[in-house]
């Protein structure tokens, strides 16, 4: 992550990375729904070992008409497993805390990804960040202890794991830029659904049989809870989530390799319209006020250092 390819010359318009994106964020917000759906009846694991088994077939077609087999084992092929493990990692904490907070809320948190990158940005590559970028990302994260709620009874440690899960989406993210100029989009997305079935059989072989389910928080809940055969409607919603994944992963890494990331990032805020409206037309939730305000705070803050970034991209 330390050395990202400043030579990188996109081969698509900045206008067909950011539909590209926007697409993407759609169908991965329906991904959000039917897991919130499921989340309460079934363990992530198994969604997850269901979903990645149906998305490899068309995710190998896409391989197959992108580069062929080779771009799979490609110079540099462990670089797309590692960051695998890290987009994983982001996607299962996502997941987690989705099962216990509102659509909005998990999403508002995740958006915390571009002030982490902001820092990393400082800590790892030994950028010049600027006192308004700065205050921005405070603002971003004085935005997340407003929605956290530390101290009061409203907290769920489940938002922790939301914001984890931004963490490690912008360390992905910042690999993507990277690995972008070397592998294709539909390699980089086969190797995060492997490792999505991977990481997924290993916690379905330790949980698979329920002795360690808890009913104390909807997040273990849909941790622990033991393997469960579904009826015919909700296997079909969990292999939907398979085209959804490959649709989706396709589309968010493509964005990424053909226009400039300050140009295409801020169009994924466009998930909390339907984070917003999917939560209120299938559970009836709305943010209260001051979950409205840490929202504001933290895509404004997002919004205003994706700005700074393209300006200082431009320079």
């Amino acid at each position: 992550m330390a050395h990202v390819a400043p030579a990188f010359r996109p081969d698509h318009s900045s206008a067909t990375g950011v539909a590209y994106l926007v697409t993407g964020i759609t169908v991965f917000s329906l991904q959000d729904l039917i897991l919130k759906l499921l989340s309460g009846s079934y363990p992530l694991y198994e969604i997850m070992v269901l979903r990645s088994l149906t998305a490899m077939p068309l995710l190998l077609i896409l391989v197959l008409l992108n580069g062929g087999l080779r771009s799979l084992v490609a110079p540099g092929w462990s670089a797309m497993l590692w960051r695998g493990f890290v987009i994983c990692a982001a996607y299962f904490g996502y997941y987690l805390a989705l099962a216990a907070l509102s659509l909005a809320t998990t999403a508002a948190l995740y958006f915390t990804a571009p002030l982490f990158i902001t820092l990393f940005s400082v800590l790892i590559l030994r950028e010049h960040v600027g006192p308004r970028r700065w205050a921005a990302v405070i603002v971003g994260f004085l935005g997340a202890l407003v929605m956290l709620r530390p101290g009061s009874e409203l907290f769920d440690w489940a938002a922790v794991l939301a914001i984890g899960s931004g963490l490690t989406y912008a360390a992905s993210m910042v690999h993507a830029r990277h690995l972008g100029a070397r592998h294709s989009a539909a390699a980089l997305a086969f190797w995060g659904n492997l490792v999505f079935l991977i990481c997924a059989l290993a916690l379905a072989a330790v949980f698979h049989d329920g002795s360690q389910e808890s009913a104390t928080h909807a997040s273990l809940g849909f941790l622990l809870r033991g393997w469960v055969n579904p009826p015919m409607r909700d296997l079909a919603m969990m292999m939907a989530t398979g085209f959804v994944a490959a649709a989706g992963l396709t589309l968010l890494t493509q964005a990424y390799r053909v226009a400039e990331s300050n140009v295409v990032a801020p169009f994924e805020y466009t998930a909390m319209i339907w984070s917003v409206l999917f939560g209120w037309l299938y559970f009836r939730d709305l943010p209260d006020a001051q979950g409205w305000l840490g929202i504001a705070m933290i895509i404004s803050a997002g919004l205003y250092v994706l700005y700074r970034e393209g300006l200082r991209a431009r320079r």
